[in-house]
């Protein structure tokens, strides 16, 4: 029995383990302090030299932490319940998606769906199967309910329905139904997709870009896509650096994915792409297989006339370029060098070549020969040199011959 204020009697129990060295207490007061330490705090306790519990003075037989595994056990069953407590039995998921169809439940329904389907690949699988439920999403991007007439959704519900379809696009079988029914009418799933990319959060940015490359398949629609007012423009301002990472490789990879034909190309070149993915290059901390997909697009942009004075008309493009060569991958540098092959070889611009030569691209290109790069790669380099003509100070002549001569001096 413990006495507490005003003379409060409070019957406590004999034992008690000790929350460190786990050993019986033989007093329980710490429990009547209401006084809990973490983990941090102990090893305080115990780095300051310490060698008894902080809770009861007790000596500890060792300063190694005992974890409680029953405690931690528990912890790991109850949150395990906990989570598979909100997930739909088969009754309750037949239930929510015939609930789509009541406009007061949608929105609710849909947020059950997306619990539903985050929690398992399986999950995913079994909803992209599900009779007419794709169609039901798609009708809901068309902004089209069932007696055909146009609502007018809200952002937060198109963000549902773009998240839901994103996370099940993988796992639909009809994959080519999909497009089409996505493409066809007046393209309000379009209109949808673009008000999500501009409108919405960064997850539903990212469900929408990846559902926007999802329907660049073939060349009809990629200049479907190019030609939809916004989409390309959005996509490069989603790659802007201060996005986020994810949103930023999602929105490069829609954009290679559109602008395959020379058209999109040039729409590419004339929405400003090689001064945003040239301040991409040289602003942004992203992955490599970001970069690997910038300078893909960079690459892209030099195969045309207009891409290619873009950038040689833009020395730090250049630069950026020439800076990623050996220091990512072997993919990126094989885009980079492509790039600088057709600018300052195939079309011999003086402006780029001048922007090698200062950003010291010959002592790059000359290692990168030596280095076990793919013979394409190394005839590109040999093409390079040839065309660099060297100052007072360097050892390096005009490369006639197919032979790298390195001087001591």
């Amino acid at each position: 029995m413990v006495r507490a204020r005003d003379d409060l009697c409070i019957n406590v129990p004999t034992f008690f383990k000790c929350p460190i060295s786990l050993d019986v207490m033989k007093s329980p007061v710490s429990l009547c302090t209401g006084v809990t330490y973490d983990r941090s705090s102990i090893q305080r306790w115990l780095d300051a030299g310490n060698n008894t519990c902080p809770a009861t003075m007790q000596l500890l037989q060792t300063k190694d932490f005992v974890p409680n595994r029953t405690l931690q056990s528990l912890i790991q069953i109850w949150s395990d319940s906990l989570r598979h407590s909100n997930l739909l039995s088969p009754d309750q998921l037949l239930l929510t998606v015939a609930q789509l169809e009541t406009h007061s439940l949608r929105s609710a329904s849909l947020t059950k769906l997306l619990h539903f389907a985050t929690d398992s690949h399986h999950n995913k699988l079994f909803l992209a199967k599900l009779e007419g439920f794709v169609n039901q999403l798609v009708r809901f991007l068309n902004n089209v309910d069932d007696g055909g007439l146009i609502v007018r959704a809200n952002i937060q519900f198109l963000e549902q329905v773009v998240l839901l379809l994103g996370l099940i696009l993988d796992s639909v079988e009809d994959r080519d139904g999909l497009r089409s029914s996505l493409l066809k009418g007046n393209k309000q799933s379009l209109d949808s997709l673009l008000l999500v990319l501009q409108r919405g959060g960064c997850d539903s940015r990212i469900a929408s870009a990846r559902i926007l490359q999802f329907i660049a398949a073939d060349a009809e629609s990629k200049i479907l896509l190019a030609e939809k007012e916004g989409v390309v423009a959005e996509l490069l301002k989603s790659a802007a650096p201060e996005n986020d990472p994810a949103l930023v490789e999602a929105a490069l990879a829609s954009l290679i994915a559109i602008s395959a034909p020379k058209r999109n190309k040039l729409k590419l070149v004339s929405l400003g792409a090689v001064k945003a993915l040239s301040r991409l290059l040289a602003e942004a901390k992203l992955g490599a297989a970001a970069v690997e997909k910038v300078l893909k697009l960079v690459e892209a942009a030099s195969s045309t006339r207009e891409g290619r004075k873009e950038i040689c008309e833009d020395a730090a493009c250049v630069a950026a370029v020439l800076s990623k060569v050996l220091k990512v991958s072997s993919v990126a540098t094989e885009h980079a060098v492509t790039t600088l092959w057709s600018v300052c070889y195939l079309f011999r611009d003086r402006k780029a070549q001048e922007a090698v030569t200062q950003a010291n691209g010959l002592t790059k290109i000359l290692l990168l020969m030596q280095s076990n790069c793919a013979p394409q790669v190394r005839q590109m380099c040999t093409d390079l040199l040839k065309i660099f003509r060297v100052n007072s100070k360097s050892c390096l002549t005009c490369y006639d011959t197919k032979t790298t001569h390195i001087m001591p001096f």
